[in-house]
């Protein structure tokens, strides 16, 4: 988690500041519920929230205290009664540090899943947008990187939407597995605190109790959230991966917008790079790096140990930092993404009409070839057109001239009928029904 690929939005979450005053909430509204128990006098519940309320935690003072007591929580609770006073006594009653590292986590998490809900929405509007714009505009289909058969810019981006859409569900589903809170005390009894108490305490901090816990809560949990945001980290990579391929100066059917004054290359002026997309793919990688750590996690000793506890301390920030920052710049790559139609349809006639070789092929067999023999001929006069392709980096050889000059292939087929085979529309007549199952 660094300021080049953050955002304030997010990294607030995460602060010191933030955790700390996490913490305070948590412990005053356990006092609450404990106060209406009669279990700490009302008075003291009212003291806590109001001078506690109004403290500015000192960072560097708790910091002081953890050096001595080599325990943060122990520290925070000791800034805190600095504040309070006598009734600090009353704070922690029954808890267990666990109870308020857990907790405080879970709500950071669940704050971090809210903002990355909504950078997902800006990004389904962006991809939306793009995906109409384009719904028509043909171009080559790849397979392998090689010429297959023409779909459309359009439902390039609507498979993107459609991604993304399922990566919120997802997201909305690891938010509410995540969010709940534990405030059971030592090894998750509620020996010393009433399950109450939990439950008051989840309440107002958004969370839900957790049905049972150790001294922590399961972290069966946590790795399915990382994990999660594993699979919308590989699927920003697979739209900027796209991005990047069809750049490419062989390709150059889309490019990242290029503002004035930038610069590609420190050596060569000519250059403009898919650095955008590049980098995200670099940002994928880092929040992927956090989803085997989570799942290491799951298995603790016993009733707790805290093997988990420094590995979360770094991959909640910097997941959902990152991911964060991801999202946003995907969202601004397709926003601003130049689409280049007109290279879009020399690249896809680049080899002849090849294109077309399936609805031939088709053709054939309807008209009463074997398909045996019907891909052995289609495919004879395919390869005279990939070996003057290869020769000439453009087809010299026209893909229906040869099937119209081929006997065998005229015994099926009359002219027109091969001619009827080279139509564009015919495999982007569909385009309208994806769309309508993608967008409604």
């Amino acid at each position: 988690m660094i300021p080049r690929y953050s955002r304030s939005e997010m990294t607030d979450i995460w602060s010191p500041e933030t955790k700390f005053r996490i913490w305070f909430e948590i412990e005053a509204h356990a006092c609450d519920a404990l106060a209406k128990l009669g279990v700490i006098p009302e008075s003291a519940a009212k003291t806590i929230w109001e001078k506690g309320g109004a403290a500015k935690f000192d960072i560097d003072r708790i910091d002081e205290i953890e050096r001595e007591t080599k325990h943060d929580v122990i520290a925070f609770l000791t800034h805190l009664a600095e504040f309070i006073g006598p009734d600090s006594r009353f704070v922690h009653q029954g808890m267990t540090s666990s109870d308020v590292l857990d907790t405080c986590f879970n709500v950071q998490l669940t704050r971090a899943s809210d903002l990355l809900l909504a950078d997902i929405d800006k990004l389904l509007e962006a991809i939306k947008r793009r995906a109409m714009e384009h719904k028509d505009t043909v171009c080559i289909g790849r397979s392998h990187g090689i010429h297959a058969e023409p779909v459309t810019f359009g439902l390039k981006m609507a498979e993107a939407y459609a991604e993304f859409d399922r990566c919120k569900k997802r997201l909305i589903a690891a938010r509410e597995e995540i969010a709940t809170c534990a405030i059971s005390g030592a090894v998750g009894t509620f020996a010393n605190i009433d399950p109450s108490v939990e439950e008051h305490v989840a309440e107002a901090m958004g969370l839900s109790a957790e049905p049972v816990s150790t001294q922590v809560i399961p972290r069966d949990r946590h790795a399915m959230f990382f994990a999660t945001l594993g699979v919308v980290a590989s699927s920003v990579e697979r739209v900027a991966t796209e991005i990047r391929h069809l750049q490419r100066t062989e390709v150059l059917e889309a490019e990242e917008f290029f503002s004035k004054g930038q610069k590609g290359s420190s050596a060569m002026p000519h250059k403009r790079n898919p650095i955008l997309t590049e980098n995200l793919t670099g940002l994928a990688r880092i929040v992927r790096s956090s989803v085997t750590p989570a799942l290491e996690n799951v298995a603790l000793w016993h009733e707790r140990d805290i093997s988990h506890s420094s590995v979360e301390r770094m991959i909640g920030p910097d997941a959902t930092v990152t991911l964060d920052f991801a999202l946003v710049r995907l969202t601004n790559v397709i926003d601003k993404l130049l689409v280049y139609p007109e290279r879009m349809v020399g690249n896809m006639d680049r080899l002849g009409g090849l294109v077309h070789s399936q609805r031939i092929l088709l053709a054939l067999t309807q008209a009463g070839s074997s398909r045996e023999d019907a891909y052995r001929l289609v495919q004879r006069n395919a390869m005279k057109v990939w070996e003057s392709y290869h020769h000439a980096g453009a087809a010299e050889v026209d893909f229906l001239t040869e099937l119209l000059n081929d006997a065998d292939v005229r015994q099926y087929l009359s002219e027109d009928e091969i001619k009827n085979r080279f139509d564009l529309g015919y495999h982007t007549k569909n385009v309208d029904v994806i769309f309508k199952r993608v967008f409604g």
